[in-house]
């Protein structure tokens, strides 16, 4: 190609890469090689073309050059049209700068790097190439340039942590490997461990060396040539505690609209200072997120810092809130407040896409319920973790079902909300007996039942007694789990709180298939399969409706129960709920089994096997095993 661009973000290593490539091609271009210095990101303004076109003329002989644009740019290409030259034209800043110096006829080769992609290039037919940041092997064969191989080999676990936390950037373990060499008596762990100290702007300062273009000074420059509000998104960026982020959570911790956000987040892309990933999917390279941090903590105030990440918590909270209702709207949700409340389309519209879009955004949304908690934000923080509930119940994320509701009941208890306190606890614990820490749980239950009592909130005494009912269903305790599930009914039915009593209908049912009496089964899942469906919770009506299926099949009306079975199976796949598709899809197995039909409860078992090993680890193991 005639025009290619190099480009990539401060300190990656353009000028080095493209003047290398460009000697090894001397031969190719007879006429000779120019090189220009378009100063893009320097400290004064960009050289203006006319000044290389000068510059260059007089390079190839054409003596004093006109003073005209016209004239120089028209010398230029006669001059050129027919000589073999390549030229560089380094730390480019826009694609008008670039085109009146390209060459005009078919033999030449302009090579032009930039912290920018400079895309509007295509026009002249440019091709692009964008340097990504240095592997673990190439950063680690670039500091043994530096200091030797002995001295890596001697380290080497510290010299991998220290090319890590350089990130792959080579500026970064140039300047690593030059302290290092001018200190031949410092460890490479020593200083391995001051970068991993400075988590903030402390660690682009210890990658100084005296003489040298530092880390911070490159990328300074990158973020001066911004517009404000640019500037403004990319510092704002820095704040958040997150990896990854789309023009939603820009717009929504800018205060700003969508389309805002989107041409702000372009221009970043396109100024190589974020990284596009995926679909609509920006991150941060390491350093550059440090750097984001660091301006925002310089540039902005403590007011203007607070404000952004409250509308990022406040915007986290309105959407999984809005995925809550959706996907369970029988659930009581208790109210929300908001500092600022968002003014955002969501970003789904049916429920699957909301169980996707809680699922994909959990990492964020967990990062949302830490940052609120401890900011003292300690409202956002339990509502935060109420408004996942979905997410759990369907996918059980053991580990962060658990964490969350530590962090959700801390936080409910100091914002002295005894009604989210209970929620916390009856929520907690249900993740706690699902994964099998039964003996907490029971502890939780009793907390929420005498917290309960004291308010006197019956519907969330039932709550309590319906827990501690499915724990001794656990422990092996039927008789007192029939006991508290039954005072559970009695609470609820004495409330008014239907829902609740067929919730605990479907415990005592499972108990009743479980000791095989199968016609207590039947009646208990009827009966609270037509009360979820008359409350309208699909999801609850189906696990009724599995187990209901599983029941006739064990009272031998097998045709019946495995028609029961597939239609809540179709219900879970619909609504992506895995890990009940998983345990009807068991139930399905096994009565294939059971009915001698050996070819189709071998294929059913094994789709349970393949979604049981990400929702529950334990249940795959014991399919697998033959359990």
């Amino acid at each position: 190609m005639p025009l290619i661009v190099v480009s990539g973000p401060a300190g990656i290593g353009k000028t080095t890469l493209v003047s290398r490539w460009l000697r090894s091609l001397s031969a190719d271009f007879p006429d000779g090689q120019l090189y220009a210095d378009l100063r893009g990101h320097s400290a004064d303004e960009p050289v203006r073309p006319a000044e290389v076109l000068g510059q260059f003329l007089r390079a190839l002989g054409a003596g004093p050059p006109p003073t005209e644009p016209v004239e120089l740019a028209s010398l230029w290409r006669s001059l050129t049209a027919d000589r073999r030259i390549a030229i560089m034209l380094d730390n480019s800043f826009t694609a008008t700068q670039v085109r009146p110096l390209l060459l005009s006829g078919p033999g030449g080769l302009v090579v032009v790097t930039s912290r920018r992609r400079l895309t509007g290039l295509r026009m002249q037919g440019a091709g692009f190439h964008q340097l990504d940041a240095l592997g673990p092997d190439a950063g680690v064969e670039l500091l043994t340039r530096g200091i030797g191989a002995d001295r890596v080999a001697g380290e080497l676990s510290s010299v991998h942590r220290l090319v890590a936390l350089c990130a792959g950037l080579p500026l970064a373990v140039c300047l690593a490997s030059a302290r290092l060499a001018t200190r031949p008596r410092q460890s490479v762990g020593a200083l391995a461990d001051a970068l991993a100290r400075n988590t903030g702007g402390g660690r682009l300062a210890a990658l100084e060396v005296e003489g040298e273009t530092s880390v911070r000074k490159a990328l300074d420059a990158s973020y001066a040539v911004l517009n404000s509000e640019t500037a403004r998104l990319y510092r704002t960026l820095g704040l958040l505690p997150v990896r990854h982020f789309d023009a939603m959570i820009a717009a929504a911790s800018c205060g700003e609209s969508l389309e805002w956000a989107e041409r702000r987040l372009d221009e970043l892309v396109e100024a190589n200072l974020v990284e596009d990933v995926g679909p609509e999917t920006c991150r941060f390279h390491d350093l550059l997120r440090i750097h984001a941090h660091d301006r925002a903590m310089e540039d902005d105030t403590s007011a203007a810092r607070e404000e952004a990440l409250r509308r990022f918590c406040d915007w986290s909270l309105h959407t999984a809130t809005a995925a809550q209702e959706r996907l369970t709207p029988a659930q009581f949700t208790l109210p929300r407040s908001y500092d600022y409340p968002p003014d955002l389309p969501l970003p789904f519209a049916d429920d699957v896409a909301a169980l996707g879009w809680l699922d994909s955004r959990r990492t964020q949304l967990l990062d949302a319920v830490r940052l609120a908690a401890n900011s003292g934000w300690h409202d956002t923080s339990w509502m935060l973790v109420d408004a996942l509930w979905p997410l759990f119940l369907r996918l059980r994320h053991y580990a962060e079902w658990i964490e969350a509701h530590e962090i959700g009941l801390k936080a409910a208890r100091q914002a002295g909300n005894r009604t989210a306190e209970r929620q916390m606890l009856n929520s907690g614990a249900i993740g706690l007996g699902a994964a099998g820490r039964t003996e907490e749980a029971v502890a939780w239950y009793r907390d929420s039942l005498r917290a309960a009592r004291e308010a006197g909130d019956v519907r969330d005494e039932g709550q309590a007694l319906l827990g501690l009912g499915a724990c001794h269903v656990e422990a092996g305790r039927p008789a007192e789990a029939v006991t508290h599930l039954n005072r559970a009914i009695s609470v609820w039915e004495g409330c008014g709180y239907p829902r609740g009593a067929a919730l605990a209908r479907t415990a005592l049912g499972e108990i009743a298939l479980r000791t095989g009496a199968t016609d207590e089964a039947v009646d208990c899942f009827t009966r609270a399969h037509a009360a979820l469906v008359a409350v309208n919770d699909p999801h609850d009506a189906a696990r009724a409706l599995v187990f209901l299926g599983r029941a006739s099949v064990r009272a031998g009306a097998y045709a019946e129960g495995m028609a029961r079975m597939n239609e809540a199976l179709e219900v879970f796949t619909g609504s992506g709920a895995a890990f009940w598709q998983a345990r009807a899809l068991e139930m399905l197995g096994v009565s294939a089994a059971e009915h001698g039909d050996a070819t189709t409860a071998e294929d059913l078992l094994a789709r349970a096997r393949v979604l049981f090993e990400t929702t529950s680890p334990a249940d795959a193991r014991r399919l697998g095993g033959g359990g």
